[in-house]
Order: structure tokens, then C-alpha cells, then sequence
């Protein structure tokens, strides 16, 4: 018994750890609380029930690019003979414009964007711009593949579903417990911006897109840091 129980407590522990890791190294990256107000800003034209929806879809996409990345990321790259730094610099631009469209985003704008839309507009942009690249961004993905290919050297290079697939069910989890607080911040985004009232929610809207400004900048020079030397054979 004694036995048993000393080799399923460092199972757990191990299980627990891989968890943890996944997702608090992907939070600050996603950052659902952050991005609510961007959330809100891009979709307040749209009724509160398809904004619900919008969350739920977000959520679920978000989870099938973690997912993805995670298991497949490293094999995807390799297939269409592209580097990560590439997927750094291409998203880090993608991520910078959004965040310099919202951010000198006009006042008549603003307004335009608070005409009354359909469920079937809200829907086309569930996907894109919404879940990639403001949600879950090239620097997501970039994390979601490393900890793949991190588990994999640890499983032995014996394969996606042998040596220990715990460490990848744990993973998993710790993407769809992010995914669910992302579905829970973008589904009490209007809640949110209610009680900041209309110009605090105008700061936190400002101030989350330069943060999205400066996540994309980072985005693009980590890419250009890691590419740069490889051109020059250094």
C-alpha cells in the first residue's frame, strides 16, 4: 500500500505541476480580463445574446489553435518548411496593426461601429480578428508549441500518444480551464464596462489596445531577435 502510494503521489504531483504550467505561462499571453474591454469594444454594435455566442465560439476556437499547437504545432511547421520566428514576425505584425486601429480608433468610428449588427456578422468574425490574433496570437501558438516539443523530449521521442500522454492530458486541461475563463470575461464583458462607466471604459479600451500594440512590437522583435542571426549563419 505504502508502495502504491509512493509512486501515485509523484504521479499526481507531476500531473498537477505540467497543469499549472500550461496555463499560467499561456495567461499573461492571452489575458482574458485584458482583452474583455477590446472584446466589448469590437462587438457592442452586435445584441447582448450574440455576444454570448461570440464568447462561446472564441472559447472554443481558442482552445482547437492550443490544442493544435500542442500536439501537432512542431510537425505542421515542419511540413510547410516554416520556422517559428517566421509565425513571430508574421503574427507580431498582424497583432500591432489591430492594436494601432483600436488604439487611433476616432470618435465617428466608434460610432459607426455601434450600428446595429446581425448574429450572422458577429459570426464571420468569430474566428478572425476576434480569436486569432487578439485572443489567442502567434505568441500563444509559440508557447503552445514549445511545451509540446518540451513533453515530447520528456516522453522519450517515443511518439504523440506514447511514453507519458498524462503530461499532454495535463497540458490540455490547463488550456481548457484558460479557455473557460476566457469564455467567462468576454461573456461578462458588458457587465464589466457598465460599471466602469462610458470614459472608463474608453481608458481601459485605450489602454488595452496599446498593450496589444506593445504584445504585437514584442511579438515581432522576439521573431526578428531569434531570425536575424540565423540568416546571417551566427
Amino acid at each position: 500500500m505504502l508502495r502504491s502510494r509512493g509512486i501515485t503521489v509523484p504521479i499526481v504531483l507531476d500531473f498537477i505541476k505540467v497543469l499549472l504550467i500550461a496555463f499560467t505561462s499561456l495567461f499573461p499571453v492571452v489575458n482574458p480580463i485584458g482583452c474583455a474591454p477590446i472584446f466589448f469594444g469590437l462587438t457592442k454594435q452586435y445584441p447582448q445574446s450574440a455576444q454570448r455566442i461570440l464568447a462561446r465560439k472564441i472559447a472554443g476556437y481558442s482552445f482547437a489553435i492550443l490544442a493544435a499547437s500542442l500536439l501537432f504545432g512542431t510537425m505542421i511547421l515542419n511540413f510547410f518548411g516554416v520556422s517559428l520566428p517566421v509565425i513571430q514576425i508574421a503574427g507580431g505584425l498582424v497583432v500591432a496593426a489591430t492594436g494601432w486601429k483600436l488604439l487611433n480608433q476616432s470618435d465617428e468610428d466608434s460610432a459607426k461601429n455601434n450600428a446595429p449588427g446581425t448574429l450572422e456578422d458577429a459570426l464571420e468574425h468569430a474566428f478572425y480578428p476576434l480569436t486569432l490574433p487578439i485572443t489567442v496570437g502567434p505568441g500563444c501558438i509559440s508557447i503552445a508549441i514549445t511545451l509540446g516539443a518540451h513533453l515530447r523530449v520528456r516522453a522519450g521521442e517515443m511518439g504523440l500518444f506514447h511514453g507519458i500522454p498524462r503530461h499532454f492530458i495535463a497540458a490540455l486541461i490547463g488550456m481548457f480551464l484558460l479557455c473557460v475563463l476566457v469564455l467567462v470575461c468576454y461573456g461578462s464583458a458588458e457587465r464589466l464596462v457598465r460599471r466602469l462607466g462610458k470614459s472608463g471604459t474608453t481608458i481601459l479600451v485605450r489602454l488595452s489596445a496599446f498593450i496589444l500594440f506593445a504584445i504585437g512590437v514584442q511579438i515581432l522583435w522576439n521573431g526578428l531577435t531569434a531570425g536575424i542571426p540565423r540568416l546571417f549563419g551566427n
